[in-house]
């Protein structure tokens, strides 16, 4: 044994009540430079006394105040006034990661440098930052004349420049290039890279992989209906559109994918009732609807049970939207709009509207694009999924 460490420490006990204090003792058994034991014993349990103490080495230490009885601040306290009891480290024992200072942090140890304060200055103490940080961050602003992160070192990338380019060319050209034909296009360019690194290179670029919009087919005669369409109600205010009744059909399907469904399941659980969405076939398990409405709400929603015709249409119109038009309570001149299906644009229809003095918006072909009420159908079918998945 090489020596005996008298060590008086004070310590406390979160079970104790708070006020009190321990006054221990405690003696390091210390081998060849190694603590291999340490004894405590308790001396008191009375409050701390006013006068200062001594340590091992004769050297006095403050012991606390009045205002320091809490205990949150006694704990703090005693790291700083305390001598603490010497711990031998493990060769598996790691250091915490400590956190990265921000930006402001850092131009402001820069704005004190520059003020001439040394690294020991008491400014840079009130920033809790260590001496060795602040000499660090000095350092970096003289060199590189930045307190920001630099780039910093990695695996270098599989991908060359000039094959970022060529991919990036590629699928600029024809965006459905699938990762697969870039893959192979690599190869064959002495590259070897897997469909991940095609992905992660290619969103670095700005792009990613995205489902394909749903458009109406458009022909040139279309693309200047609606660019008229455009023109001519670009002024319109609000209050002319808030005047505007829509109407329109949809199909719903009950039994199907009205929109897009993803499951989390386990492997071998595909066929489990949850995890599946039930379908009919030919054609069944759908319903027809009709409906309308404006700024003002929603109109009636009928369903239609038959193969709708014009005559159909007019019936569903007498009997359904001009009701709708009057709850709705339309302003004078209101607008009625439809699309330009056959049996909406049949003699005999264009004929009963105008008997029924009806303002009709003339509405371009191929533009259900531009019905707000496709809108109102698309949550309506989002409802419908979330049901089945519920019953």
């Amino acid at each position: 044994m090489d020596r005996l460490v008298r060590r008086p420490a004070l310590s406390w006990d979160a079970p104790w009540p708070p006020g009190q204090w321990r006054w221990w003792e405690t003696v390091e058994v210390v081998v060849n430079g190694r603590m291999m034991a340490k004894l405590s014993s308790l001396l008191n349990n009375t409050s701390p006394p006013s006068t200062g103490h001594s340590d091992s080495s004769g050297q006095p230490f403050q012991l606390f105040s009045e205002r320091l009885l809490h205990p949150r601040c006694v704990k703090e306290s005693i790291k700083d006034t305390c001598p603490q009891p010497q711990t031998s480290q493990t060769p598996n024992s790691t250091m915490a990661k400590t956190k990265e200072l921000s930006k402001d942090t850092r131009n402001k140890i820069v704005d004190l440098h520059q003020a001439g304060k040394t690294e020991s200055a008491t400014r840079y103490q009130q920033l809790g930052v260590k001496k060795s940080t602040v000499g660090a961050i000095i350092r970096k602003w003289k060199t590189y004349k930045t307190t920001d992160n630099l780039p910093r070192s990695g695996a270098p990338r599989k991908i060359s420049p000039r094959g970022v380019k060529m991919i990036t060319r590629t699928v600029s050209k024809n965006p459905r290039t699938t990762r697969g034909d870039l893959v192979n296009d690599l190869q064959r360019a002495g590259t070897k890279v897997t469909k991940a690194t095609i992905s992660n290179t290619l969103r670095r670029q700005g792009l990613k992989s995205c489902s394909a919009r749903r458009v109406p087919l458009l022909k040139p005669v279309h693309v200047q209906a609606r660019l008229k369409f455009a023109r001519e109600h670009l002024d319109d205010p609000e209050e002319d559109w808030e005047n505007v009744i829509w109407s329109d059909e949809t199909k719903i399907e009950l039994f199907g994918k009205n929109s897009t469904c993803r499951v989390w399941r386990r492997n071998n659980a595909e066929l489990y009732p949850k995890n599946t969405i039930p379908t009919v076939k030919h054609g069944g398990g759908n319903i027809m609807l009709w409906g309308c409405f404006s700024a003002k709400g929603p109109g009636r929603l009928i369903r239609v049970k038959e193969r709708m015709n014009g005559a159909m249409y007019r019936e569903i119109l007498s009997e359904n939207f001009l009701p709708s038009a009057r709850a709705l309570k339309m302003k004078r001149g209101w607008v009625f709009q439809h699309d330009n299906d056959p049996k909406h644009t049949a003699r005999a229809t264009k004929e009963w509207l105008r008997k029924k003095h009806f303002k009709v918006l003339e509405w371009p072909s191929q533009s259900p694009d531009l019905k707000p009420i496709e809108n109102l159908w698309r949550e309506l079918k989002v409802r419908v999924v979330q049901r089945q998945l519920t019953m």
